[in-house]
């Protein structure tokens, strides 16, 4: 069974792409309850769908909050973790590649991408870190935007998994509390002092990406009408 699974998630998440959101999140759970008790199997079948959910950006708080469902705050890390960051390298590579035309479409003219772009000459590492740690761009989103700048594929990476890790922690701890899918499906239990934590730290980090974008791009900008004509 779960073999099949594996070959029929993608095209059960392309058919997904249609779905209402309380669709999309039924479709989760039925990933996560098939993945939960099949051991390493069921943890490949479970990485296959988050990456292809992310590539084709649907929403995956869901399935993060599911990895702690199923297998607990630590062992759900432990798997959640480097598949997220597999799944935005892949969205960054195929944003680069074969879907660099759409990206382009859907996200080439927004100011910010050529903002970051400009800053991320200077510092890529920081400011890829800032941006995983705010939320200036939805993070499925953010993963083709970054495609479009000159950012290192090794700063990407490297910034992503540090960056992206808090929230890791946070939503797969909170999935860990959930005791069925029906709660699941209802929505993530309160954070408390944890989500408030995230919260006012995705602000100062929203802040700081404000500022190192504004500075880098005046000095860009100067530079360019110092520039003889």
């Amino acid at each position: 069974m779960i073999r099949w699974g594996l070959v029929a998630v993608p095209v059960l998440l392309l058919a997904g792409v249609g779905l209402s959101g309380v669709e999309l999140r039924q479709l989760a759970l039925e990933l996560i309850e098939l993945s939960r008790n099949a051991g390493p199997l069921g943890a490949a079948l479970f990485g296959l769908g988050y990456v292809a959910a992310t590539v084709l950006l649907l929403p995956g708080s869901v399935l993060t909050l599911g990895a702690g469902y199923a297998w607990g705050p630590l062992w759900g890390v432990a798997l959640v973790s480097p598949v997220s960051v597999a799944a935005a390298t892949a969205s960054f590579l195929l944003g680069r590649t074969f879907g660099r035309g759409w990206a382009e479409r859907r996200l080439g003219r927004d100011p910010r991408v050529a903002a970051i772009d400009r800053a991320i000459g200077e510092d890529g590492f920081k400011l890829v870190l800032l941006l995983r740690l705010s939320p200036l761009f939805p993070f499925n989103l953010l993963n083709y935007a970054l495609a479009l700048t000159r950012v290192r594929l090794r700063d990407y990476v490297l910034a992503s998994a540090l960056g992206m890790f808090p929230a890791t922690v946070l939503f797969v701890y909170l999935g860990s509390l959930v005791s069925s899918g029906a709660q699941l499906l209802s929505g993530a239990p309160t954070a408390g002092p944890a989500g408030s934590v995230l919260y006012w730290a995705g602000l100062a980090a929203t802040l700081l990406v404000v500022v190192v974008v504004t500075r880098s791009s005046r000095r860009a900008l100067a530079r360019v009408l110092a520039e003889p004509g």
